[in-house]
């Protein structure tokens, strides 16, 4: 079974490629999560002979600071002994933000096996067609092209409904535009291991927590019927789980429109109820009623993880929140930053 063949890593590095916030400067105060603060993070460049600046050797440009953007996009990887896999989570939004961060951060493309889509939302997508590109490119001819792992179910496009008007998203990246930039094309909508068992990949999420019903307004649309129809479960989503050992279950999400406590449950449900560690990624809370967010941390303060990095569509209030209720357990997700668990 998947549950007994997820192994333990001894160690998980995440580096943001994208999320909505950018803060090279504030420390954390979870002892669980080691990532370089104060500036110290971010590449510097030597100053040339002659340079009139004293005895200055190396200069910090702001041109090598990440940019924030409204999406996100992990780049992760597991270590276990000498063996190291690392996949992509999510590209973001747009290309250029994608390229641009991947450069700054001086992150190894290379390394990238696979992409992880967890959901078809263009601000999960966006930036997957340049980012197969750039990574194939750097592995070289000589390499397998990255793999991409994708939910088969593909609305043509998704939106939302406003007072009186339908508002559409831009289309995610078609399968066949996938295949013509290079990528592996894989469809799972099973649960399933990869990279030598060190990442699980969940299938359906089950909407078991009452008050988590998804997105209000949600819409999808199919070109063969032409019409939009409600989507308010995006029930395509998937998340990704990492066993670190003797902690427990690392969680990845791209947004929680399946809820963040049914998505931590069901980790835990997939792994032999093990114990939750850390929950990682968009637990799209900043749209919410405070009677939701209220019960959502009620209820991960049951689960008690000893890291919670909540990013891109949290929302500030529920950060807030897990700061005041578990101290020291809020990492803030920061674009350009890499963490080590």
């Amino acid at each position: 079974m998947i549950s007994n063949e997820l192994v333990e890593v001894d160690s998980i590095e995440i580096t943001v490629v994208v999320d909505n916030e950018v803060d090279p400067i504030s420390p954390s105060n979870n002892s669980e999560v080691k990532y370089v603060a104060l500036f110290q993070g971010l590449p510097l460049d030597p100053l040339q002979d002659g340079d009139p600046r004293g005895d200055a050797s190396l200069e910090l440009r702001m041109d090598n600071i990440c940019c924030g953007a409204h999406g996100l996009s992990l780049m992760i990887t597991a270590v276990k002994g000498d063996k190291r896999h690392t996949i992509l989570f999510d590209t973001g939004p747009e290309e250029a933000v994608w390229e641009k961060n991947a450069a700054r951060t001086r992150a190894d493309i290379a390394s990238i096996e696979r992409i992880h889509l967890s959901h078809w939302h263009r601000d999960h997508s966006g930036g997957m067609l340049r980012a197969i590109r750039l990574i194939n490119s750097e592995k070289g001819p000589n390499h397998s092209p990255v793999i991409v792992d994708v939910h088969p179910d593909r609305p043509d496009f998704r939106g939302f409904s406003v007072p009186g008007a339908v508002v559409s998203l831009e289309a995610d990246p078609s399968f066949d535009e996938i295949q013509e930039a290079g990528g592996m094309l894989e469809q799972n909508s099973e649960a399933h291991s990869i990279l030598e068992n060190m990442f699980l990949v969940s299938g359906h999420i089950p909407r078991n927590t009452k008050y988590e019903l998804g997105i209000k307004g949600a819409l999808r649309y199919e070109g063969q019927s032409g019409t939009w129809t409600a989507d308010e479960t995006i029930s395509d989503e998937r998340l990704v789980v990492c066993n670190l050992k003797g902690k427990g279950l690392v969680v990845f999400t791209g947004c929680s429109h399946a809820g963040v406590i049914n998505a931590s449950r069901h980790a835990r449900e997939l792994v032999n109820s093990a114990p939750l560690h850390a929950v990682v990624g968009g637990f799209h809370l900043a749209d919410n009623k405070p009677e939701k967010l209220t019960r959502s941390l009620e209820d991960l303060v049951d689960l008690d993880p000893k890291v919670l990095m909540p990013g891109h569509c949290t929302g500030y209030r529920f950060k807030f929140m897990i700061e005041h209720a578990l101290p020291n357990t809020l990492v803030p997700s920061f674009a350009g930053t890499k963490y080590t668990l």
